[in-house]
């Protein structure tokens, strides 16, 4: 079935013209991602589709009573609603009884609370209620009556990305859905994504989320539309071959061409039928010989400015906003070739780190010891600064005129900008022109140009195409400097990592060996093997730190430890059985609601035994 049709669109903006007599359907149960450079035109064909903007041209055909859901990249809402109000305010009967009943629940009204759980029982909303707050907590929303106004950004995407989710369009379209999530955020909506019968068109630079969640690329090239029905995989395989041929008839026909001129050339006045006809086939021939072939990337040797033996080091640091503990009794020594990707969960300290190591924000605690050859390159996620009018050629220049990725072997800034996909004529447009994600290549461009030995990145593939960021991993991996990145593109992580600083938002810095992939495998394994049945481990196994202070506890605070651990045992046991339960679909709704309760109250027990038990450990 065909929700939804875009017919011959064309969209220009002024003398730059985005795309011509573009046309594409969105099928049911289809997941469609779009592909292309920034400033390509992918923003604006989703705003055209919702009909937040204007084609110049063609038709948008949506089919009679399709509801279509849309996150943007603006995060523009209603700052006065609630979080409760954004995420349940479909029109939908069960949705607004799940509402009044979540409210009721806050409330402790129970004359309220009898009446909503006798509407919910009415609709069999119960099931449907699971999944709400399944969402929310996966999402790790807020309190609900807290107004929108108040919240973060990555809040506000979370609200606006769960009110979606909970309210369930028809079309469900996502303007880079991964930006502002942690990673653990972002491997949940890829589950929840595969595993929906949703329909979804969606653009996003997350090259995993692309592979395992869509099912069609629909990439923008050069004005034109291309479709590959497969995912990311297939659609790289398909579209090397794509180039392979176009790049052979442009070649074929510029040979051809060659030849064909030189008939033209000598051919006698008086033309025959046949002359005529060659004239007409050659005039093709020029047409198709005049086109561009789509060429490789510039290649350029990359190096640094000279790094010493000793690079940074850093003793004992501590970091804490009141009770919040960032960083707890960090120490590590940089290596020359280091090169580091930091995760960890929003807010647990990760652009803190940087900060501190540059300077910006002050430690509590702590010893550093900077090499005296030390050149820091520092991307940071705050926007690009310009002066209005400037040129992008010109605001590089007021950087450098030359840059010199190998000793004694300098290129053009014009240079370096094409190897970061800036083609010559956009060199010369205004930076206010250049689209969201071309300002933050620039940005990037900008702290690179500079000849840093030690690089540090925030988050530099948000808002970055597909094509940047082959070409940024191509650059970090021959980077001879020390490297650190603060990332959540799982795909990036992989290329360039070889160690990770794992923030665990408790204070702690797990250095582990490997890449993102590495390190999921090994955290799966260790989530499986854990059982909170600690006597049934012999201290040996246990950390040496925390052997020893069980060592030094007292005889009360060993059997409430002992306690403790044999309790949460039994918690786990029954939160599996529960749960279990829950997913068989069997349970009428008064075992339900007993259930879902108990559930809630078996979280929060454990919450408290964990925090207990940690206690105990650190004392």
């Amino acid at each position: 079935m065909v929700y939804l049709q875009a017919e011959n669109i064309t969209k220009s903006f002024g003398d730059l013209v985005l795309f011509e007599n573009l046309s594409l359907s969105i099928h049911k149960s289809q997941k469609i991602a779009i592909i292309a450079k920034n400033g390509a035109g992918k923003t604006t064909l989703l705003n055209i589709i919702t009909g937040k903007d204007k084609q110049d041209s063609g038709q948008i055909v949506l089919r009679n009573g399709i509801s279509i859901g849309y996150l943007s990249q603006s995060l523009k809402s209603d700052e006065s609603k609630t979080i409760f109000d954004e995420i349940y305010q479909s029109s939908s009967e069960i949705i607004s009884v799940i509402k009044n009943y979540e409210l009721a629940l806050l409330s402790d009204d129970k004359i309220q609370l009898q009446k909503w759980l006798e509407k919910m029982d009415t609709l069999q909303a119960w099931d449907f209620d699971v999944k709400v707050n399944q969402i929310i907590a996966e999402l790790q929303l807020p309190n609900g009556n807290i107004l929108i106004g108040e919240l973060s950004g990555g809040q506000k995407k979370r609200v606006l990305l769960a009110s979606l989710l909970i309210n369930e369009p028809d079309i469900l379209i996502l303007d880079e859905p991964t930006n502002h999530l942690d990673l653990e955020m972002i491997e949940w909506l890829e589950e929840y994504l595969m595993h929906s019968n949703c329909t979804l068109l969606m653009v996003t630079h997350d090259r995993y989320f692309l592979d395992r969640v869509c099912n069609e690329i629909l990439e923008i090239e050069d004005k034109t539309l291309y479709q590959y029905k497969g995912n990311y995989s297939y659609f790289l395989e398909k579209r090397t071959e794509r180039i392979e041929t176009f790049n052979s008839e442009v070649e074929k026909a510029r040979n051809l061409f060659r030849k064909e001129l030189d008939w033209i050339r000598r051919m006698p006045k008086a033309r025959t039928t046949k002359a005529k006809y060659r004239v007409e086939a050659f005039t093709e021939i020029q047409e198709k010989a005049n086109l561009k072939k789509v060429d490789k990337n510039i290649e350029i040797k990359i190096a640094s400015t000279r790094l010493g033996n000793k690079v940074l080091e850093i003793y004992n640091l501590c970091k804490a906003y009141g009770e919040n503990v960032l960083i707890k009794d960090f120490t590590y020594l940089f290596k020359r070739f280091d090169k580091i990707g930091i995760i960890g969960k929003n807010g647990s300290g990760k652009t803190t780190f940087l900060n501190i190591i540059t300077n910006i924000v002050n430690a509590d605690s702590g010893h550093f010891e900077y090499g005296e050859t030390v050149v820091f390159g520092y991307y940071k996620q705050e926007d690009l600064k310009f002066k209005e009018g400037q040129r992008v050629i010109d605001f590089a220049k007021d950087i450098a005129e030359v840059v010199a990725p190998v000793e004694g072997n300098k290129i053009s800034v014009s240079q370096f900008l094409n190897y970061f996909l800036f083609s010559n004529s956009m060199q010369h447009t205004p930076i206010e022109k250049l689209s969201g994600g071309e300002r933050r290549r620039l940005h990037l461009v900008s702290v690179l140009m500079k000849n840093p030995n030690f690089l540090m990145l925030d988050e530099p593939t948000n808002d970055l195409d597909i094509m940047t960021l082959n070409v940024l991993e191509e650059y970090l991996k021959a980077f001879p400097g020390c490297l650190i990145v603060v990332s959540h593109d799982r795909f990036f992580l992989d290329k360039i990592s070889e160690h990770l600083f794992v923030f665990n938002g408790e204070g702690n810095i797990k250095d582990f060996p490997g890449n993102y992939s590495n390190y999921k495998k090994w955290a799966n394994k260790n989530v499986k093997a854990a059982n909170y049945n600690i006597k049934e481990i012999k201290p040996d196994k246990l950390p040496k730190q925390i052997v020893e202070k069980f060592k030094k506890s007292t005889w009360k605070e060993k059997k409430e430890l002992e306690s403790i651990e044999i309790e949460l045992n039994s918690l786990t046991i029954e939160k599996q059985e529960i749960e279990t339960k829950l997913s068989n679909g069997t349970l009428n709704s008064d075992n339900l609601n007993v259930f879902s309760k108990r559930l809630s109250e078996i979280i929060k027990l454990t919450d408290e035994k964990e925090l207990r038990w940690l206690e105990l450990n650190e004392t």
